[in-house]
């Protein structure tokens, strides 16, 4: 009997120039009311990478178009960030192992504490943790981290410093929360790889610099980690 051939769906923001170079002429586009989707098919698996745009309403209704209407068995998203800690330098690897979406406060009228869904029993959403393990024994130098995240793009230092001393988080980015609050509502599996873009002390002018550079690393290291048997 056939083997199903596993499905993954990859939410892609703002770096699917990388996913171009990359993958070229190996892409077809995949027929999506209002998405861009285009497939890779690899020797074990099917890729659906869904270009999302910027923001969390962007990547949450993508990383459900991937689960409602490709069914996809897991869901990837790779991306560049913001360091929010010294140790957090340009092209930087990091492995999503929980998520604060700090833009969420409903304090004033249940009491929960800023960013706490009620469904979580803190302000930490998790990742899926079997994958972020698989994916740091593929890769060693994945740093596991908290990801701040929110529709903002944080470039100032004294704004990074207050996020990560409010919060604790390693990273900042737009669409971490949107897309592992839609998996784990789904119950789809997710693993989120990113890379450092601007560290804690750079800001926009760095984030345009290093963003190409530090888009093709982290999707390189996706790949490796997909490749050696996260599928």
């Amino acid at each position: 009997m056939e083997t199903k051939r596993p499905k993954i769906g990859m939410v892609v923001a703002v770096e699917i120039g990388a996913v171009v170079s990359k993958y070229g002429g190996a892409l077809e586009v995949v027929p999506a009311r209002g998405f861009d989707v285009r497939k890779h098919s690899a020797e074990k698996y099917d890729l659906y990478i869904i270009n999302s745009g910027a923001g969390e309403i962007a990547s949450a209704s993508a990383a459900q178009y991937l689960i409602s209407a490709i069914g996809v068995d897991m869901i990837v998203n790779f991306g560049v960030v913001g360091g929010l800690t010294p140790e957090m330098t340009v092209a930087k690897l990091a492995v999503v192992t929980s998520v604060v979406h700090y833009d969420y406060d409903i304090s004033e009228y249940l009491g929960y504490p800023k960013a706490q869904y009620a469904q979580y029993g803190s302000m930490f959403i998790p990742a899926t943790k079997a994958l972020y393990e698989a994916a740091m024994r593929a890769e060693p130098e994945l740093k596991p981290v908290v990801c701040a995240s929110g529709d903002k793009f944080i470039g100032d230092p004294a704004r990074k410093s207050a996020l990560h001393d409010e919060f604790g988080a390693d990273i900042c980015e737009m669409e971490a929360a949107g897309i592992v609050l839609t998996a784990n509502r789904s119950g789809v599996p997710c693993l989120l790889i990113k890379a450092v873009s601007d560290s804690m002390g750079g800001g926009a002018e760095e984030f345009a610099r290093e963003f190409e550079r530090c888009a093709e690393i982290c999707l390189e290291t996706v790949a490796k980690v997909i490749n050696a048997g996260i599928e």
